[in-house]
C-alpha cells in the first residue's frame, strides 16, 4: 500500500491542532479539494464522516471511521468510497516550548492498479499541500508565535 508520512513541528499547542484536526466538518473551509463534509456521528471518541472530493468535474465520495483520543491521536479508516483502502493516523505530542509536533502519515490502495501508479505519481505534492492548508488554518485560528514551523521527516 503506498504510503507518506509527515512529521512537523509547529508553534501551536497540542490541544489546538487537535481541535483543528478534529472538525471535520469545517474541511471544505480551508482544505484543497474537499468540496463538501457530512458528520453522520460524532463522540469523544468516535465520529462517522463522509466527505466530498472534487477537481474540476470529478467527484467522488468517501466514508470514514474516526477513532479519536482527544489532544493525542486521531486515526482515520476507510468505510466506503472509491478506493480499495486509505488509513491516516495524526499523532500529536505537546511540546515543553509550548508548541506540538504532528506525526502525520496516510496509507491508500485505489481499485485500480493502473490508477494507483498515476494517482501516486501527484500524490506526495497533494499530501505536501493538505498539510500546509492545516498549517494556514492555525494561523488563521490561533495567529503567530515566536517560533516557526519545521519538517522533522
Amino acid at each position: 500500500m503506498p504510503g507518506i508520512r509527515e512529521i512537523r513541528r509547529l508553534p501551536w499547542s497540542a490541544a489546538q491542532m487537535y481541535a483543528l484536526v478534529a472538525d471535520v466538518g469545517r474541511y471544505a473551509e480551508f482544505l484543497p479539494w474537499v468540496v463538501a463534509t457530512r458528520v453522520k456521528s460524532d463522540s469523544e471518541s468516535e465520529m462517522i464522516a463522509d466527505m466530498l472530493v472534487g477537481f474540476k468535474a470529478i467527484r467522488e465520495k468517501f466514508t470514514s471511521r474516526v477513532e479519536k483520543v482527544p489532544g493525542q491521536r486521531i486515526e482515520v479508516h476507510y468505510v466506503d468510497g472509491p478506493l480499495r483502502d486509505l488509513d491516516n493516523l495524526w499523532l500529536f505530542t505537546q511540546l515543553a516550548d509550548g508548541g506540538c509536533e504532528i506525526d502525520f502519515s496516510v496509507d491508500f490502495t485505489f481499485r485500480n492498479a493502473v490508477f494507483e501508479k498515476l494517482a501516486g505519481q501527484y500524490f506526495d505534492r497533494a499530501f505536501r499541500k493538505m498539510v500546509s492548508a492545516f498549517e494556514e488554518r492555525a494561523q488563521q485560528l490561533y495567529g503567530s508565535s515566536n517560533s516557526s514551523a519545521q519538517s522533522v521527516a
